[in-house]
């Protein structure tokens, strides 16, 4: 068992290459309308509900390591590795450096908020009001918040050696559903990467879980 032959897990890195698109976005967002009389309490509001209540839940469920906002893989498609995986995706460290995350996103929000009058002139919602500017950017920090503890999963999950992986017992999917918060539709099933040795043998088990992957693949439209 290897978790660097889970592509999902490498893709959630891609959160990071991300992060700057997404911060000068929150910008764009922010300079299309006008400061209330109290943006100091207006900027509050908007990190709570942007970021405090997403990372309340995601402390309760923390995301789900498969999922990608828009696909996720059906619970019922995962592969044992895949199971073992999610039992370790969450120890306490990394739900303090998801919080962590969360209390990092009000100074983001701050400067970008008393800087976003030098992109007035670029951003897409010139003259819109305070109130659509400011959900929007609380959607923009809840993402971020997501991608942040999706990041920290996936680098963790990736360092994870194979003896730890083989000692795990994997997740139910009754379990799945209680305790992990999954976004998407279930329709992603990528293939694992082909990481072995050249020239080693293909155990039983490994032709076993290969064969029921792809008959998992034919059966969904």
């Amino acid at each position: 068992m290897n978790p660097r032959s889970e592509p999902l897990l490498w893709v959630q890195l891609l959160g990071l290459a991300a992060a700057p698109a997404e911060l000068l976005l929150l910008l764009l967002v922010l300079a299309g309308s006008d400061p209330g009389p109290l943006p100091g309490l207006e900027r509050l509001l908007c990190w709570g509900l942007g970021a405090l209540l997403p990372a309340a839940l995601l402390w309760r469920q923390p995301a789900d390591v498969w999922s990608l906002l828009l696909l996720q893989t059906p619970a019922k498609g995962r592969s044992e590795q895949q199971r073992r995986l999610s039992r370790l995706q969450s120890p306490l460290p990394l739900k303090l450096l998801a919080a962590a995350g969360a209390l990092a996103l009000l100074p983001v929000l701050w400067l970008s908020d008393s800087q976003a009058a030098v992109a007035t002139a670029l951003s897409p919602l010139r003259q819109s009001s305070r109130l659509v500017a400011l959900l929007l950017a609380a959607a923009l920090l809840g993402l971020m918040l997501w991608q942040w503890q999706q990041l920290l999963q996936a680098l963790w999950l990736l360092s994870r050696p194979a003896s730890q992986l083989a000692t795990t017992s994997p997740l139910e999917p009754t379990e799945q559903q209680q305790q992990r918060l999954g976004l998407g539709l279930p329709l992603l099933l990528p293939e694992p990467l082909q990481l072995a040795v050249a020239g080693a043998a293909v155990t039983p088990e490994q032709q076993t879980e290969d064969q029921q992957r792809t008959d998992l693949n034919e059966q969904i439209p």
